[in-house]
């Protein structure tokens, strides 16, 4: 795909990754027209950093302590910018000439401080045109925000912010053009993030509190995440309600998948419920 042909000033582009070798020049290839694109790592062993060394792109190294702040919150407390616009990218995602065309036209004029963003999802080589769509916010201001501060003790061992959501101080509009999410890695890889995530969000939901720094979607997650048909009723709504029946076998093994994920974080919490305040 071939982008526009001037060079987006208003907006530096950060890149977290971990071992994306196999996704990360895709990415790049698509950002060739953008002045500032920052690559930061933790602890790469494959040929991650060699590649941005291909593209001209710096790498910034991470070194998580296991304490706040993690990686997208560590890089806009430590890292000066050279434009006021932020957009956390992850080497599974592409940059779209919609999406880079609608920046130009927004971000120069525009009151809000953050943006959520929509993806189209590509899975087991297809695109999903239907189902449960994949959006956050993920572009913001320069200085107007950060990602949530959740006290976990090194939940899963994540290293960066996954399901923290960005709080910003200011309002947040949407961008209507969608990148696009193209994982190459292979479905081992997928399965594994989820035993990880799960994880995550067990503890999350154990400890969880003080419900009022949530957003009205997670407030809804974590009130049903409890109830047994919280899985199959999330399967019927996204293959059934949102027409991912129409995505043939990939829109069903991706529906399915993420009801077993639902379920992981159940039998994860019932877990944890068991055992106390121990930690999975």
């Amino acid at each position: 795909m071939q982008m526009e042909s001037k060079l987006v000033k208003n907006l530096s582009i950060v890149i977290p990754v971990k071992n994306e070798e196999k996704n990360l020049a895709p990415c790049l290839e698509l950002l060739k027209e953008f002045d500032e694109v920052v690559i930061v790592d933790s602890g790469s062993n494959d040929a991650t950093c060699n590649i941005a060394a291909e593209f001209n792109r710096p790498v910034v190294l991470f070194v998580w302590d296991g304490k706040f702040p993690k990686k997208r919150n560590w890089i806009l407390k430590n890292y000066k910018f050279k434009y006021p616009w932020v957009l956390f990218l992850d080497a599974d995602e592409r940059m779209t000439n919609a999406f880079i065309k609608e920046l130009s036209a927004v971000l120069p004029v525009t009151k809000h401080d953050a943006f959520l963003i929509r993806y189209d999802n590509w899975f087991l080589g297809r695109l999903l045109k239907h189902g449960d769509q994949m959006r956050k916010t993920a572009l913001l201001r320069v200085g107007t925000g950060e990602y949530e501060r959740v006290e976990e003790n090194s939940w899963s061992l994540l290293d960066m912010e996954v399901h923290e959501h960005l709080v910003v101080n200011g309002s947040i509009g949407m961008i209507n053009a969608q990148l696009e999410h193209h994982d190459k890695r292979t479905l081992y890889s997928y399965y594994e993030k989820h035993n990880h995530y799960s994880s995550w969000e067990a503890n999350r939901c154990f400890a969880l509190k003080d419900k009022a720094v949530l957003t009205r979607r997670q407030k809804l997650k974590y009130n049903l995440i409890r109830s047994p048909i919280f899985p199959p009723a999330y399967f019927v709504y996204c293959y059934f309600l949102k027409l991912g029946i129409l995505d043939g076998v990939a829109g069903f093994l991706f529906a399915i998948s993420k009801m077993f994920y639902f379920y992981q974080i159940q039998a994860k919490t019932k877990e944890l419920i068991d055992a106390g305040d121990q930690e999975i």
